[in-house]
């Protein structure tokens, strides 16, 4: 990165090289080897810079702050090596926080990897292993302060750095657009010194090393666009690795890859139509950029949840989120209890059914000894009789025995006669005896479904409709055998056709706030709700009812185990991870993306709980108000520039409007593929969501004041006051970055008096102490 083009102030050194008289005397023919370096010295100041800005008493404060509790769960999930599952992102993200905190050692230690690849990777691993952290603090409130074993520095370190590198980058992404190094240096020192962005780096969060790898994706494919040495080849390859990385810390960017693949294409086709280049040459390189841009992206992505799937492997807090087949898999927990269990369900097994939906929570088909109202609140009447329900705990009331209805056997017969597709069966629970029934009964909660319900003989007419036809959703073959854990089974009610569905709606006080179960007679296609799979299963060894019930209260202990590909794992959680939702919480430093154009609020992150250090997440007011004038100005531009066209008047250059046209492509479409998508977005957002794009915006503003120097003001004194003004906001921006610095970095304290004058706008909440 510190290799850059030649500018004023580069330092050439030439080694081995001699010009003296005795050598030339000497008649040597070849020169010795020479070593040429060309180090950009700006580039090396400024880099510099970031490090200091962003590394400076990283280790204060040493309490927990903002988002710290919600991401360090995470990081001691990992060193527990306990499964867990985050909607806000795919699992790079948390692994770099882990790095940190010493897990690469402990995944070294426990999993066989080579000789070569250990010592090959010992450098990189050396940071986590002096971290040492062993997952032991709890993460339960903001301000917490950390224990002795909880590596501070070791933990911040990494989004740290990847927030300097974002300074670096940022230079040599406006260099390759093809602007001045000036202009460059100005794209830098605006990213220096915004304080929401050195905020945001300094602690265990992900947006600092989201940044970082937009940025470096975006560097790599322009410097692999701009060489024609057979080394810009490796600035594609870097380009994907940054691609899959991107989306692998958060979804949101996949935006900006798809982005970069836009600008890629148009830059293929171009390619295509390049009549200097034979056919192979061009299906070769298409050929390479497919593979750099796209297979290698997915193949990453496919990689990091690898690791990460390989790495939990441990039964954790999220287990009941997914499959019973996905919870198996998994070390303790359910795999404790099913492991070993008969595979095959047979007539007289004693099962547990699981919706395979586990929307809105997941639950297990259940009854217990009490009867449906007679009435309802609404004056409908039902059966009266005994509740069949969706219970989202394990109980002894989940039991259920699968019977053949034409014998009266309730345990399994030796060999065990198995339940196949398109077998009919009934399904008895195991406590009360009561058989699973539905009929024309209209459903509690929801009237357009029958009501199901354990069958009473009331003696009052209405005869029992018991009978179950297995349907094995996902068999093999066509009479495929109902399998424990991995078949997804529809029970569809012989009499009326109706499927045995979870509806979702919770039953009022009289169904104790349990689930409601229909029979739906409108179900059709693949509906995740209308489907089961066994979860728990053993094979009933007794007819008599006191003895089953003993027997229901004991555990399984059958030794057979049964695990998942991994392709099936990912599949599931990724499926999860993107149709789970949280619930809407109102935040008190929630905002909406209008508010963050004007940065209209702010976030505290931290407040000494005795003094009146603390620490903000606002950004440099100077640079927000500018980048916000150059945005508007770079629209001015972009029409006025495409009026003129489309009236043939070329008032610059084609290059020029090339340059200007791809500089706003990359810029300004970094800015609206990072901002636009929040608007359609059901979750609560917040300030440090609009980094990525504030970023953007503020690569944009340069480029924009050059273009406007360079090819729109004529006059010299126009040019020099343009000149004077940029000088002017440079200035007002390290004014600002100094006067916030204290609630940047949270010290020095400042009194009472000095806070409220930072309260710039009154919908900044600064908190002051009372006296």
């Amino acid at each position: 990165m510190l290799l850059g083009r030649s500018v004023a102030g580069n330092v050439c050194w030439s080694s081995f090289q001699s010009t003296s008289h005795e050598h030339a005397m000497r008649g040597c023919a070849t020169a010795p080897p020479a070593v040429a370096v060309d180090v950009d010295l700006v580039l090396v100041a400024v880099t510099v810079l970031a490090l200091l800005t962003r590394l400076w008493g990283i280790q204060f404060p040493k309490a927990v702050v903002f988002d710290e509790v919600y991401y360090g769960q995470f990081v001691s999930l990992y060193m527990k090596q306990l499964f867990f599952i985050d909607d806000s992102g795919p699992p790079l993200g948390h692994m770099i926080l882990a790095l940190g905190g010493g897990y690469c050692w402990l995944y070294i230690t426990s999993f066989p990897l080579p000789d070569e690849f250990v010592l090959t990777c010992l450098v990189f691993f050396c940071l986590a292993y002096l971290g040492g952290f062993d997952g032991n603090f709890l993460w339960n409130r903001i301000g917490a302060e950390y224990s002795s074993n909880v590596p501070v520095f070791s933990m911040r370190v990494i989004p740290a750095l990847a927030g300097a590198l974002c300074v670096p980058l940022g230079y040599q992404l406006i260099v390759e657009l093809g602007c001045s190094y000036l202009t460059a240096l100005g794209a830098a020192l605006l990213i220096l010194l915004e304080n929401a962005l050195i905020t945001q780096s300094r602690f265990m969060l992900l947006e600092s090393s989201l940044i970082f790898f937009l940025l470096l994706a975006i560097v790599s494919y322009l410097r692999f666009r701009n060489r024609r040495s057979l080394s810009r080849w490796g600035w594609l390859v870097l380009s994907g690795v940054s691609c899959a990385s991107v989306v692998g810390v958060k979804y949101m960017g996949l935006f900006t890859y798809l982005l970069l693949v836009s600008l890629a294409a148009v830059h293929t086709w171009q390619l295509i139509g390049d009549r200097t280049l034979s056919n192979m040459a061009v299906m070769v390189q298409v050929l390479v950029r497919c593979l750099a841009l796209i297979v290698l992206p997915v193949l990453l992505y496919l990689g990091f949840f690898f690791i990460h799937l390989n790495l939990l492997y441990r039964s954790g807090p999220h287990d009941q989120m997914m499959s019973s087949a996905f919870q198996a898999s998994l070390e303790g927990g359910l795999s404790r209890i099913t492991q070993g269990q008969p595979l095959e369900v047979a007539y007289g097994s004693q099962v547990t059914l699981r919706s395979v939906s586990s929307q809105p929570v997941p639950c297990w088909l259940h009854s217990h000894k009490a009867n449906y109202p007679i009435r309802y609140e609404s004056g409908r009447g039902s059966s009266h009789q005994q509740q069949v329900t969706c219970y989202p705990f394990k109980d002894v009331n989940n039991w259920w025995i699968v019977k053949d209805p034409g014998r009266q056997d309730l345990a399994v017969s030796s060999p065990p006669r198995t339940v196949k597709h398109g077998d009919v069966i009934q399904l008895l629970h195991g406590m009360t005896s009561r058989f699973l029934n539905t009929h024309d009964v209209a459903a509690p909660m929801s009237p357009h479904s029958q009501e199901v319900s354990g069958y009473i003989d009331f003696n009052v007419s209405m005869p029992a409709q018991n009978l179950w036809k297995v349907d094995v959703v996902n068999r093999e073959s066509e009479r495929g055998v109902w399998k424990t854990i991995v078949s997804e089974v529809r029970l569809v009610h012989v009499n009326t056709s109706a499927v045995l569905k979870l509806s979702g709606q919770s039953l009022p006080d009289w169904g104790f706030r349990q689930l409601e179960v229909v029979g739906d007679k409108l179900s059709k296609g693949y509906q995740q709700s209308g489907l089961w799979n066994v979860e728990e299963h053993r094979y009933g060894k007794s007819q008599e009812q006191k003895e089953r019930e003993l027997e229901l209260h004991s555990p399984t202990h059958i030794d057979v185990s049964r695990n998942l590909t991994f392709m099936a794992k990912f599949l599931e959680l990724q499926l999860k991870m993107l149709t789970m939702k949280n619930e809407e919480t109102e935040h008190k430093y929630s905002s909406s993306p209008l508010d963050w154009v004007t940065m209209d609020t702010n976030i505290v992150y931290w407040l000494h709980p005795t003094s009146n250090a603390q620490i903000h997440l606002i950004g440099n007011v100077a640079t927000w108000t500018a980048t916000n004038l150059g945005l508007v100005l770079f629209a001015v531009l972009f029409v006025w520039h495409l009026l003129r066209q489309q009236r043939n008047s070329l008032d610059i250059p084609k290059a020029a409007w090339n340059h200007f046209a791809e500089a706003g492509a990359v810029c300004g479409g970094g800015w609206l593929v990072n901002y636009l998508p929040f608007f359609m977005m059901e979750k609560t957002l917040f300030l440090y969501h609009y980094l990525p794009a504030l970023t953007f915006k503020i690569l944009l503003l340069p480029v924009v004041l050059e273009h406007l120097h360079t090819h729109i003001l004529r006059s010299p004194s126009y040019r020099r006051a343009l000149e004077g003004t940029v000088v002017a906001a440079l200035a007002a921006v390290f004014l600002c970055y100094r006067a916030l610095s204290p609630i940047t970095y949270g010290q020095p304290e400042l009194s009472s008096t000095q806070l409220a004058s930072l309260r710039w706008r009154d919908s900044w909440d600064v908190l002051l102490r009372r006296q």
